[in-house]
This record gives C-alpha cells, structure tokens and sequence, in this order.
C-alpha cells in the first residue's frame, strides 16, 4: 500500500519532530517534507506535490493563510489541515473560506489528530469538536445582522502579507526580496496601509500586525 505524503509547516521544531515521531511507526503516513515558514512550505508542496498539508497558521514571512490561499489555488489536490492554537471564529471562518479542508487545535489528542488526518484525506471537512459549536453559534449571529465594515475590511492580501514582515521587523528590501516585488511597490502597500487605517509611524504599524494576530512572535532583530 502506497504510503500518503506529508507535508509538515510549522515554524516551532520540537512541535516538527514531535508530528514526525507520531508518524513514524504509521503504515499510512510518510512525512516527505517540512518548512519552518510560509515560504518554505510553498516550495515544499511544490516540489513535492503531497496528499497533505499540515498547516500552522502563525508562521514566519508568509503566514498562514497566505500559504493556503496559494496552495490550493495551484494545487487543489493536495488536502490542508490547519493545526493551530487559535481557536477564534475569526481564524475558523477565514481559514475554511481560504480553502482548509480541516481545522484541529494543537492540544487535541492523539486520536483526535489522526481522525482528523483520516477525514480529510478522505475528502471529509473536520473541525475540532470542542470548537464546532463556537464556529456554529458565530456563524448564525453573522446572519442575523449586517457587519458594518472597518478600515481594516479594506486592506488587502497583499498589503497583509506586508504588514505581517513589518511587523516583524523586516526591512523594506528584505520585504521586497521575500515577496518577489520592487522596493517602490512595497513602499507603496506601507503608504497605502498607512492611509487606510490612518496612522503616520512604522511602529504603529508594527502595533496593528501585533493586534489583528498577523504577528504571534518577537518581531526581528535589526
């Protein structure tokens, strides 16, 4: 029996190797690859095309749901299971309408995991059980009223995916080289940012990365 290929993004190692000892003795599962960031999870799924993505969302340079959005646009047969420890309707909603197939947390058991992996290899959605009713209770009250839209509502992916490596602490040229783009446009998504939400310094915007959840770790040395 031809084994499932694994993918593992996540950018804590002793979490890497604790997913790999558990797969180690599985006769269904074989862990090909493993990225410590978005970047680096992109080019793993490229190059190896596996029949799973384990997916934090909280990763370093490309987040996420950046990665997501990308993997199954461009590979839509390789199934995603975000493993995460945000448990917020928000993260819930944005990670199934960015094309998650799964959504367990990281303090599920061991059995729960696996059911997991099996569902959605299966071609099944799963979400934690413990945050299904929360997702289901948000869901409903979203349409029982209209959302009045905020500032935030008009920043784009892109512009996200900028603030999240300013938050960090990248520079405008490392940004550039990250995201395959000139200084001058990442420039441009900074002012636009910046006009958006009206704010005038590089520290508030360091301040809105860290308060949407787009940075979950200490922002770079410079």
């Amino acid at each position: 029996m031809t084994k499932k290929k694994v993918v593992i993004a996540e950018d804590h190692k002793i979490l890497r190797e604790g997913l790999k000892a558990l797969f180690r003795d599985n006769n269904i599962l074989e862990v090909v690859a493993e990225a410590s960031d978005g970047m680096e999870a992109i080019r793993c799924v490229e190059k190896h095309r596996p029949d799973l993505l384990l997916l934090d969302l909280s990763m370093p340079k490309m987040g996420g749901i950046s990665v997501l959005k990308d993997v199954k646009s461009r590979f839509p047969e390789t199934k995603v299971l975000v493993l995460t420890i945000h448990e917020s309707e928000d993260f819930i909603l944005e990670g199934f309408q960015s094309g998650a197939n799964g959504y367990c947390l990281k303090d599920s058991g061991r059995a729960e995991l696996f059911t997991a992996i099996e569902k959605v290899l299966d071609g099944k959605n799963f979400i934690s059980p413990g945050i299904a009713d929360k997702v289901l209770e948000g869901y409903l009250e979203d349409r029982r009223k209209m959302k009045t839209h905020s500032s935030w509502d008009i920043i784009t992916q892109r512009e996200k995916e900028v603030l999240k490596l300013v938050g960090e602490g990248y520079m405008n040229k490392e940004i550039a080289d990250y995201l395959c783009i000139s200084v001058k446009t990442v420039e441009k998504h900074r002012s636009n940012i910046m006009q958006k939400l009206d704010i005038h310094t590089a520290s508030a915007l360091t301040a809105v990365a860290i308060d949407k959840g787009l940075v979950t770790r200490p922002v770079k040395t410079i």
